[in-house]
């Protein structure tokens, strides 16, 4: 090594000691009072005085120097200097990264110091992690303790979205949705995961040092390594933010959505160098240790399908660069690599597997590693060099800056916001926040940063608007049959527009084709920042069949009605949970027969109603919950003085209750009372009843009265036959029937029941099975869509 670094790092080392400055001081001093007392400056000349004075100082600094010379920090620096410099290599591999972990478990079990980390994908996880102090065995615990499932679904829990976007679930359309230009050209995301959980995981990991920019300021030098999408170039990351740059490397294509830093859209590193023994060498390692954890090549006989020839094609991309980097290792370095046999690289439940991999691949280079080693007292001093990591405490947050490129305000981040100013960072309080901004479904990610000014550490909210919004398509399809030969389709397709304005106004216009077509529009406006008050618009026209019954189970008639309909509603979001809402509702139209006694009317209708509904949903999943509960209260009055042609008052009490029990088994109540409270309620204002959950035996709205009540029961369990979808077999018991007068709630009732298996599917929900009710009614069921499941 050079006399200038030895030199700088002796420097350093006097100066961080206060002892031997102060005692470089006093013997300046008493060199100057020497002259001063004997009077010499006078007896001399002045250039003899500043002569003697100059080496009364020298002779102060070389005291300094003399000590510092046998002073142990600065021996340890002085070795520091004079041994080679390591540099670790973490190559990038997915969930076998974990065995990195073990890695660094032997070498710091053998006191190998490490001056350089250079880390690709989940290499640059590891290493970023332990390039910012944090200890080995915390690393290994975030990793087993790690929700791997939770933080590679970007779907918020369905608790912290609005109620407004719980509402969407109401629909059967397919909830994922492409955007669409001005031109009709689709758009879709850059990847299926935008990466919302897994930044802001990394980045609660990475906030002890979350103002530091400079890697080369790191408790250890540090590199990650990202591609340019667009060029397909190495791009090696030495300055930013941590968590980003560690998130921009592990962007797989496809998988994760492209990060875009200083202009630059970045992918995964592995593309252009998966073990980046270059870069490390470039910041000074004289020796390297690499650590290849990529996957192999599969046998040509297992490479059988789409999915497997992708990654393929991919373990030959990252193997072919990997190859070229490995060859340029020499006698000096140590190629580690761990034999993690068929965990692949999406198995993260396995990471401890991986991690004791790791361990036992290192170990078996022990006698590689020993050259490497320092003494227990090097080794201190080396750690001592290299600092701890801060205290954990949490930073003060003194300011909190907005950054938003959405056209919505910035009000409608900042005010959702609950962190207090000048106190410490609350994570959890913070998350759950970011949680419910990103539940709004305006922004690809909302992230955040640690950062300084003027001397005050603040909190950045960055709320990143989707690429691939604000225009929206939506399809759906809902299909039902049953043995009797009912069949019945719809066929959705609906538009909508988000954030029209600064408090995220938004506009959906649907249409439906099949058994009940219908065409409709809505215009959603919020009225403050919070979204708490609203107005909601809605016209639409539609048609839909109506059957009528005597006292019993005989039909009397069919009817189809034609509807148009107009509603203004003023409303109040009470929390993400509860909505409440106020509005005046419109219908006009003709009820037409379709089959029953001549003599039957047809008739043109206008009802006009007053409504107030106050509505619950704590569901965690509105196809299969596993927990939670929904309710729906609804009051509406029908008066002639509004324009209706008749005074009548209904009342809805819809309401279901879910808990886990035990390893799976999911439980469920559920009841829905619809009753005429006063008056006659006409054909097109009659409640429609029967289908799976709702009187299982009976065909969909194949029963319909003035009173409709079902009680239910629900059991069901998830099994998982294939890896892809969620499966659930289960049955149900129910009880209700459809009445004429309030009176006869309850009397001669229907006991029904069912037996089902369904499946969570991209496209909606899946429901088979049979149903049976009294009176000789039995339904075999096929439902691809949303039933009336509540």
């Amino acid at each position: 090594m050079s006399y200038t670094v030895l030199a700088h790092s002796v420097f350093a080392q006097v100066f961080s000691e206060r002892r031997m400055l102060i005692a470089g001081l006093k013997s300046s001093a008493m060199a100057l009072s020497y002259l001063s007392t004997y009077g010499l400056e006078k007896a001399m000349p002045p250039k003899h005085t500043m002569n003697l004075a100059s080496r009364g100082l020298t002779f102060g600094w070389c005291i300094i120097l003399l000590g510092a010379l046998f002073h142990p920090s600065v021996q340890a620096a002085t070795e520091a200097a004079e041994r080679p410099k390591i540099g670790l290599v973490l190559s990038g591999g997915g969930a076998r990264g974990t065995a990195h972990v073990g890695v660094l478990k032997v070498l710091e079990s053998m006191n190998i110091p490490i001056d350089y980390i250079a880390g690709t994908s989940m290499g640059s996880i590891i290493g970023g992690l332990y390039a910012s102090g944090m200890p080995v065995a915390e690393i290994e615990t975030a990793l087993k303790t790690m929700d791997w499932d939770h933080i590679f679904n970007d779907e918020p829990p369905r608790q912290d979205r609005s109620f407004r976007r719980k509402r969407d679930d109401d629909l059967y359309l397919i909830k994922a949705k492409p955007g669409i230009t001005d031109q009709g050209e689709l758009k879709f995301p850059t990847g299926a995961i935008q990466g919302q959980k897994f930044d802001l995981a990394l980045r609660e990991l990475t906030l002890p040092i979350s103002t530091t920019t400079d890697f080369d300021r790191l408790y250890i030098p540090f590199r990650a390594v990202a591609s340019d999408i667009e060029t397909g170039t190495k791009v090696v990351l030495s300055s930013g933010d941590l968590a980003t740059a560690m998130r921009a490397s592990m962007s797989v294509p496809g998988a994760f959505a492209a990060t875009k830093i200083d202009g630059k859209l970045l992918v995964d590193g592995g593309i252009t160098d998966n073990i980046p023994i270059d870069v490390v060498r470039d910041m000074g390692a004289d020796i390297v240790i690499a650590v290849d954890i990529s996957s192999p090549y599969m046998p040509a006989a297992d490479v059988n399908n789409l999915f497997k020839i992708t990654l393929q094609l991919t373990s030959i991309l990252t193997r072919t660069n990997a190859d070229r980097q490995i060859a340029t290792l020499t006698e000096q370095d140590i190629l580690i690599v761990p034999k993690l046999g068929n965990i692949t690289s999406s198995d993260f439940s396995r990471s401890q597997e991986a991690i004791a991999k790791g361990f036992e691949a290192t170990n078996a280079h022990r006698e590689q590693l020993a050259r490497l080693s320092l003494s227990e007292s090097q080794y201190h001093d080396y750690l001592a060099m290299r600092n701890a990591r801060p205290p954990k405490g949490m930073p003060v947050v003194n300011f909190i800056r907005i950054k938003n490129d959405s056209k919505v305000a910035d009000g409608m981040v900042r005010d959702r916001l609950h962190q207090p100013i000048g106190e410490p960072l609350d994570p959890l309080l913070l998350q759950q926040d970011l949680s419910n901004i990103y539940g709004l479904e305006l922004f690809q990610t909302v992230q955040y940063d640690i950062i300084e000014e003027d001397d005050q550490t603040g909190l950045l909210v960055d709320a990143h608007a989707r690429s691939w919004g604000p225009n929206y398509l939506q399809l759906g399809l809902e299909l039902s049959s049953d043995e009797q030969g009912e069949n019945s389709y719809n066929l959705g397709l609906a538009y909508l527009r988000t954030g029209i304005n600064a408090l995220n106004g938004e506009l959906r216009i649907g249409s439906q084709l099949g058994a009940e077509p219908q065409i409709a529009g809505e215009w959603y406006q919020p009225l403050d920042t919070l979204s708490r008050y609203f107005v909601d618009t809605s016209l639409s026209y539609g048609t839909y069949n109506i059957s009528l019954y005597d006292g019993g189970q005989n039909n009397l008639a069919d009817y189809r009605v034609y509807d148009a309909q107009a509603d203004l509603a003023l409303g109040r979001e009470i929390s993400v949970y509860s909505e409440a809402r106020v509005g005046y509702r419109y219908n006009t139209g003709k009820v037409e027969l379709q089959t029953g006694l001549p003599q039957l009317p047809e008739f043109s209708f206008n009802t006009a109603k007053l409504y107030g509904r106050l509505s619950f949903d704590r569901l965690d999943n509105y196809n299969f919950p596993n927990q939670g509960w929904l309710s729906v209260l609804e009051y509406m009055s029908a008066r002639e003085d509004l324009g209706s042609d008749a005074d009548f008052d209904q009342f809805t009490l819809r309401a279901s209750k879910f808990a886990t029990v035990g390893d799976g088994h999911v439980f469920g109540l559920g009841g829905l009372l619809n009753t005429t409270v006063s008056g006659t309620a006409d054909v097109q204002d009659r409640y429609r009843l029967g289908g799976f959950l709702n009187l299982s035996g009976f065909t969909d709205n194949s029963l319909s009265g003035e009173q409709a009540a079902v009680a239910s029961a629900l059991y069901y369990r998830r099994f998982k036959p294939t890896p892809i979808l969620d499966w659930y077999i289960g049955g149900s018991l129910e009880y209700g029937g459809v009445w004429e007068t309030k009176q006869d709630i309850g009397n001669d009732g229907i006991a029904a029941g069912s037996v089902f298996v369904g499946a969570d599917t991209p496209v909606g929900p899946v429901y088979l099975g049979v149903g049976q009710a009294e009176g000789g009614n039995n339904t075999v069921f096929f439902y691809l869509g949303r039933p009336l499941f509540y």
